[in-house]
């Protein structure tokens, strides 16, 4: 393993890939990016016929750790993102190309990219307490990790610009209206219904399994990099607005609430 900001484990044909900063709600830090990479690429192995992905602790993926980019390279915001994105940007293809279904546990507040991640992924489960949110316009900055390219295809064009406009607090049951998780069930269910599902998927045609999921990539997702780095580009631009300084300054607690001018 890469680090213990990522841990995982196979067994019986399933690999169980876990964010493990349930201390940080397992927001998204440069470990967790490198960890993702690694545990990934270990679930090409001819043993793992399903994946699943999970949070540890009470959160799946609270979204970017702030704090961190806040700190980094004395304050230099963009050299953050631009750093960061390269990484985050290979996670998501990878996830993607893996030619075995990845199913995303979702144990519980699902925000910024970790909606991303939960997108990524082929199937969506989650208990009914979850909830979601968009995230990024709140602190003043655009999408990455593929959320503007994967997200619309799974929600459509209104409900997804719903979420980046309002940035409202989406519940379980909404979730699944909508159409971005495939099944909600009760919080003591959910690891036993995701190890059910998983289950099915390790003892199905792994082979066709595989080739359905790129002919899905091919006819929805064919411009995935290229929209990864259109994104890259917008998170780099927006994290130098004085709007993204005022969403900082709001989530490192040094004010109440953002002042946006637009600027």
């Amino acid at each position: 393993m890469a680090n213990e900001a990522v841990v995982w484990k196979k067994e019986d044909g399933i690999c169980t890939i876990t964010l493990n900063r349930p201390q940080a709600m397992n927001a998204l830090n440069g470990d967790m990016v490198n960890g993702m990479v690694a545990a990934f690429q270990d679930c090409y192995d001819e043993s793992v016929r399903a994946v699943i992905l999970t949070g540890a602790g009470k959160a799946f993926c609270l979204g970017g750790d702030i704090a961190e980019a806040s700190k980094y390279g004395n304050g230099d915001l963009q050299a953050f993102f631009r750093d960061f994105t390269v990484p985050l940007a290979r996670v998501i293809s990878d996830m993607r190309k893996l030619p075995k279904p990845i199913i995303a546990s979702i144990n519980g507040i699902c925000a910024g990219v970790g909606m991303s991640f939960a997108a990524a992924c082929d199937l969506r489960i989650c208990h009914n307490k979850v909830v979601f949110k968009q995230a990024y316009t709140s602190v003043g900055i655009s999408q990455d990790a593929g959320f503007t390219q994967m997200i619309p295809l799974l929600v459509g064009f209104g409900r997804v610009s719903e979420m980046i406009f309002l940035d409202e607090v989406i519940t379980a049951d909404k979730a699944l209206a909508w159409g971005f998780v495939n099944k909600v069930v009760a919080l003591e269910e959910l690891e036993q219904e995701t190890l059910k599902i998983a289950r099915q998927l390790a003892n199905g045609p792994t082979k066709a399994f595989g080739m359905s999921k790129a002919l899905i990539n091919k006819s929805m997702l064919p411009f995935l990099e290229c929209q990864l780095e259109a994104e890259r580009h917008g998170v780099m631009t927006t994290s130098l607005t004085e709007d993204y300084k005022e969403g900082i300054a709001v989530f490192t607690r040094q004010k109440a609430a953002p002042e946006f001018r637009g600027r």
